[in-house]
């Protein structure tokens, strides 16, 4: 399904704004050339990038909605709360709430952006926190993990809601038809973690009709039994994080190995295809691209570090999610836990999150 509302992008935020988000919306266009744009930042920069004959097609894809107001990766989300109105972003997300996009996608600061996001969004029925859910690659295809960076500090009835979420989202993105869900501990043993992962723990038991299959560690991400990792934000992000540098290491080692002598470069050659692969495959930037799950409307974080490629790829997403219609499947697949999910009173509401700057 092609939505025909265009993606509003906030084309000012990330650390090489908006250079790298004009580099992603090329890739986009090439690639699916039906798409629309609204971007919001200062219109002279965005109209000098293209003033290029090459993207001549891709400007006339696009509406700018001119503002100089640009939200810093070094401002706190309470700050950029009161004092952001006419940011790139804030107008960003509020295209989407008055119907104008369909969808929003910043790199920019991941404090504000999520506390924007639910001042002006507010959540789905049925969830009192929001979090942020990416897919990473593991042995069998993807996996899904939440929270990675929204919210720091969790309880249980937080960790239960991510899990009942993360899961529904693996059915409808991933065609999981029985999800395995996971608690991040620091081992599989009953008596192992802090109290809020037992009650986590045993709330998950108690509902039959999750696969929860217990408490996994790091180690487990990856290996392919597992499709569905639950954790708070702070732990989900350095988990991450890790997963990114580890991958890029492993590339930047065996290109050190490959090219270090005549052996390792016939090597290479003999085995270039299954490499090529492997490096696509373990890329961190075709990952690039997590969902605010649980607001009201699609609004996707991109790497605040994010080259043009991976921009294009947190726009990909953005697009899977808005023509997959996930919040409105996510409300039917959430309405089977309505007698078990918990804090009703908080449903809807703009509430408080607990975090981190810059994600």
């Amino acid at each position: 399904m092609t939505n025909q509302l265009p993606l509003a992008i906030d084309a000012m935020g990330g650390d090489r704004a908006p250079k790298i988000v004009i580099r992603g919306l090329k890739i986009m266009h090439h690639k699916q050339p039906h798409r629309r744009f609204m971007l919001f930042g200062n219109e002279k920069v965005l109209n000098r990038y293209f003033m290029k004959k090459s993207l001549h097609k891709l400007r006339a894809c696009c509406e700018i909605v001119h503002t100089d107001v640009v939200v810093s990766s070094h401002e706190k989300p309470s700050v950029a709360l009161r004092q952001a109105k006419n940011s790139s972003m804030r107008l960003a997300i509020e295209a989407v709430r008055d119907g104008k996009a369909s969808g929003v996608v910043s790199s920019g600061n991941t404090g504000a952006f999520m506390a924007l996001s639910k001042m002006v969004l507010k959540t789905l029925p049925h969830v009192s926190r929001p979090a942020i859910v990416g897919l990473m690659p593991n042995r069998g295809s993807s996996i899904v993990m939440l929270d990675i960076g929204a919210n720091v500090q969790c309880d249980a009835t937080d960790l239960y809601q991510f899990a009942l979420m993360g899961e529904a989202f693996s059915r409808i993105i991933l065609n999981e038809t029985s999800p395995r869900v996971g608690l991040l501990n620091i081992g599989s043993e009953e008596m192992k973690g802090h109290e809020t992962l037992h009650l986590a723990s045993e709330m998950l038991k108690q509902n039959h009709a999750l696969n929860y299959v217990g408490y996994v560690e790091g180690n487990d991400i990856c290996n392919g039994n597992i499709n569905v990792v639950v954790t708070d934000g702070f732990t989900g992000n350095v988990s991450l994080k890790t997963l990114e540098g580890t991958a890029r290491y492993f590339s930047q080692e065996l290109k050190r190995v490959f090219v270090g002598s005549w052996t390792g470069k016939l090597s290479y050659l003999l085995a270039k295809s299954a490499f090529v692969v492997m490096k696509r495959r373990l890329d961190p930037r075709r990952y690039n691209g997590a969902m605010f799950l649980g607001l009201n409307g699609i609004a996707v974080k991109s790497h605040g570090g994010a080259d043009g490629y991976a921009f294009y790829h947190a726009m990909k997403t953005a697009y899977i999610l808005i023509d997959e219609q996930i919040n409105t499947r996510l409300v039917e697949e959430l309405s089977r836990y309505d007698l078990l999910f918990g804090r009703p009173e908080d449903q809807g509401s703009a509430g408080t999150l607990m975090v981190g700057q810059d994600a």
